[in-house]
């Protein structure tokens, strides 16, 4: 089977969007998975979901320097879809390091292999746990239903849509917010475990407040993250499940 240039042109052009969101979403295109099997997905979807329909005959192929912003387009267009899905990774990231950080986790800092960086114990639990939510929840079923809709708010070789920064911001600011209100069970109780130990210390100087206040917080923010826990994980579910219309929004004014 012979492929005209057009047809070669669509390809890479859908090839470049998917896979400009597909990095973006450590499950799928994280550092860890392989290069071939990203290019292979990328390929199969490129071929599958978009609308091939739309290329008649009559299609002319482009030029060189036409193709080559074209490609640039279709970057910017995959990096501004997956930017939410970064996002929503980076609010588990955020809630973990905020608990470690006050419960005293955030000491011993191990090596996070999703975002390649170092966190605390509590930031590799909340990650890996929304990767497990992530696929168990079929979230990655989304992230095909994004692709195929991208295609449709905003056709190849199209010209930029009219994109809304305040939606940007107020997405941010809401998955900040989510992140915070995630590690509020943990933090509230470390804070008042600081107040205790601070009128323990004015009772009781000589009671060393920092070396028995370590393990007392410790203690109490595994406690209090294992009872809150069955009340987190449908949160995070719920970001997962709204994770489509998010990575959408940005191009809707």
């Amino acid at each position: 089977m012979v492929f005209s240039l057009p047809q070669a042109q669509f390809f890479l052009l859908a090839l470049t969007r998917i896979l400009a969101i597909i990095v973006h979403i450590p499950v799928l295109g994280g550092r860890l998975v392989p290069n071939l099997i990203k290019i292979g997905l990328g390929s199969l979807l490129a071929i599958i979901l978009p609308d091939w329909q739309s290329l008649s005959t009559a299609t002319q192929g482009l030029t060189t320097l036409d193709f080559g912003f074209a490609i640039g387009r279709e970057i910017l267009i995959g990096t501004i879809a997956g930017f939410s899905a970064t996002l929503t990774f980076s609010v588990f990231q955020m809630a973990g390091d905020l608990m470690g950080l006050g419960s005293g986790f955030a000491s011993a800092y191990i090596f996070n292999p999703t975002f390649e960086s170092s966190g605390s114990s509590l930031e590799n639990l909340f990650i890996l746990t929304a990767t497990l939510l992530f696929l168990v929840g079929n979230a990655h079923h989304g992230i095909l239903v994004v692709i195929s809709r991208s295609f449709e708010l905003v056709p190849l070789n199209a010209p930029l849509p009219g994109l809304s920064l305040n939606n940007l911001i107020l997405l941010t600011a809401r998955l900040i917010s989510i992140g915070v209100q995630i590690a509020l069970p943990v933090l509230g109780c470390i804070l008042l475990a600081d107040i205790t130990l601070g009128l323990l210390s004015k009772v009781s100087p000589q009671i060393h407040v920092f070396f028995l206040g370590l393990p007392i917080k410790i203690g109490m923010g595994i406690l209090v993250l294992a009872l809150s826990l069955p009340l987190i994980s449908p949160r995070i579910i719920d970001l997962f499940h709204d994770l489509p219309e998010r990575m959408l929004m940005i191009f809707t004014k």
